[in-house]
């Protein structure tokens, strides 16, 4: 996938009745399908049964099973409510018999109401100053680790640049924090909000569970710890568009029982706060390094 056009053709599934509907996968470099495909596939899927102009504005998830890249995968939505305000739809995502992942999501129509967010840092560098994961490895590519530059290499439908580079052979341990640009390629212009959001779900996942292990950098690395997404949140505020780059800022508060718990706030470049992101990942060493 090299544009927002083959993203989509990815995210919109095929429609089986009202309520049920076919996607497939694409591997962004993993072995398994993406859990942000999933997420946005499953999306997909609700706003597709949500006929009252409301827009997302909440969504909780539980990855279940690691999906397999080989197989479709069935989205099931299951219409809980209409009210007066609210929508709510529950999402099951199955290959063969076997349950995946499940998406609660509720659709809010648009209303008046108190307003405040808060500030987008500014003492971080702007991607014109920055080097993206592609030039990063045209650059370094020959020190990096050969997974770490396979999956940097891998062709994406959206530019990363993180506003400070690290060194992964230093096995040093790094602040739980990570600024990161993002940015759509490709013509944005005719989206809508719907699926903007589709997209930006999409791309939530992205480099979130990663800032868990920051901290235990010296010891702890992707060939030795097994790291999964086990849940995934995200609040939706404001309309925006991705004309131009977004930042992601993102923290870990804490890792314990082999779990990492992560949060982080997508803003516009201008600084409106867009969305809010919260994900819970095993990040299980693996004993045979221990």
């Amino acid at each position: 996938m090299t544009s927002v056009n083959d993203l989509l053709d990815i995210l919109i599934l095929d429609e089986v009745t009202s309520t049920e509907f076919i996607g497939i996968s694409k591997t962004v470099g993993g072995p398994n399908v993406f859990g942000g495909q999933v997420l946005a596939q499953a999306l997909n899927a609700a706003y597709r049964t949500i006929f009252n102009q409301r827009i997302l504005h909440s969504m909780h998830a539980y990855f279940l099973e690691a999906g397999n890249l080989g197989l479709p995968i069935t989205y099931e939505v299951s219409i809980i409510r209409d009210g007066g305000s609210f929508s709510t739809r529950r999402v099951t995502a199955n290959q063969g018999e076997k349950i995946i992942f499940i998406l609660a999501a509720s659709f809010h129509k648009n209303e008046e109401g108190y307003e405040h967010q808060i500030e987008m840092k500014t003492n971080i560098k702007q991607p014109e100053e920055l080097q993206s994961w592609t030039e990063m490895v045209k650059l370094y590519g020959e020190f990096l680790p050969s997974k770490m530059k396979r999956f940097l290499q891998m062709d994406r439908p959206i530019e990363f640049k993180p506003t400070t580079l690290f060194n992964p052979m230093e096995k040093k341990d790094l602040p739980p924090k990570l600024d990161m640009w993002f940015k759509l390629k490709g013509d944005t212009s005719m989206l809508d909000l719907a699926t903007k959001q589709q997209i930006l779900t999409y791309i939530s996942d992205y480099n979130v569970l990663s800032v868990a292990l920051r901290p235990h950098a010296s010891k702890a690395h992707y060939g030795n710890t097994q790291m999964a997404s086990l849940d995934h949140s995200m609040w939706f505020f404001r309309d925006f568009d991705f004309k131009d780059w977004m930042l992601f800022s993102i923290e870990s508060p804490s890792t314990s029982n082999a779990r990492g718990f992560t949060k982080g706030n997508i803003f516009s470049r201008d600084g409106k706060l867009i969305a809010s992101v919260a994900q819970e990942g095993l990040m299980r060493p693996r004993k045979d390094d221990f």
